[in-house]
């Protein structure tokens, strides 16, 4: 692993890129231009670029009209305001119709740090997945980010992608092919496997990392696509090991560790144990000292597999 990134860095970088590429590609924000970094496609295309200012319902309403006339809209803002303050008109204009629309909502999770609780979006996969035909991106780090980023504005429809404030580490080389819908293995191991999505990939690595050490050999898998699903993949991790522990920076219910269960249940026996956020609020604070205080660690997820390992014993 060598350098950190936000991803939402990544995204005003492919904004730039795509624009250079495609006339069709329009470009909204609300007000928050600096902080999604959508600043630096208005820099460079100043005709496509719309701050919508801080109306994120309405955003989203143009948004969906631009994409029926032909565009592909790429309508940015913060998590909470996007998956939450605006979810009826994703959900109304640009779900229900199909709109070519991607939804990139920056400073998701408890990563938003002294923001607090207000903006700390933990429940936005949960909002998102359950709208029909949404695809739902969720990239580890800023090569996975841009890879999908170029993928979303290659499709005909709705997708939410979630970025980071924080920077995180790199772990993906340039080389590596990384496509939407199709997980992708880090590090094969047969007793147990870590399931994680988001910045939690990185410390599913430096968790299994550590087992490693122990004489406990695990599997990690990048869910990069947290809908559609790669149910296979899940599958395979259920009937090739002995335990799966999911990791996100998401509540419990309906995220990952839910999704996974549930697939689990209707096709085969499994143990699926998640660390993520448990019925409740974040707070404010700097993001590593939530991450610790909220169980979203590599150590937390060792500790996991250890339980699994000794209740298999």
């Amino acid at each position: 692993m060598a350098e950190n990134i936000a991803t939402r860095q990544s995204y005003g970088k492919v904004l730039v890129e795509l624009g250079s590429i495609r006339d069709d590609i329009v470009v909204l924000d609300a007000d928050l231009s600096g902080s999604t970094m959508t600043k630096e496609f208005a820099k460079v295309y100043p005709g496509r670029f719309f701050n919508a200012g801080i109306a994120e319902a309405n955003m989203y309403g143009m948004a969906a009209g631009l994409a029926v006339s032909g565009k592909t809209v790429f309508a940015s803002t913060f998590a909470m305001f996007a998956a939450g303050r605006a979810y009826e008109i994703i959900r109304n204009s640009i779900g229900y119709t199909g709109a070519n629309v991607k939804i990139c909502a920056t400073h998701a999770g408890l990563t938003v740090g002294e923001d607090g609780a207000s903006h700390q979006a933990i429940e936005d996969i949960a909002l998102m997945r359950s709208i029909p035909g949404m695809i739902v991106l969720n990239p580890a780090d800023d090569v996975s980010a841009r890879k999908l980023l170029h993928q979303a504005a290659e499709l005909k429809g709705p997708v939410y992608v979630r970025l980071g404030r924080a920077a995180v580490p790199v772990i993906y080389d340039e080389e590596e092919r990384i496509d939407i819908g199709k997980a992708k293995t880090l590090r094969n191991g047969k007793d147990y496997a870590i399931i994680a999505t988001g910045i939690m990939v990185a410390k599913a690595l430096a968790a299994a990392g550590q087992l490693a050490s122990e004489g406990i050999d695990v599997r990690v898998i990048d869910m990069h696509t947290l809908k559609p699903l790669d149910e296979e993949a899940i599958l395979c991790a259920a009937r090739e090991t002995k335990g799966i522990v999911t990791a996100e920076e998401h509540t419990l219910p309906g995220g990952l560790g839910a999704a996974c269960a549930q697939i689990c249940s209707m096709y085969t026996p499994a143990i699926v144990r998640s660390i993520g956020i448990r019925d409740t609020f974040g707070e404010s604070g700097k993001p590593d000292e939530l991450l610790e205080k909220y169980g979203l660690t590599a150590d937390a997820i060792a500790c996991e597999v250890r339980a699994l390992d000794e209740n298999g014993k």
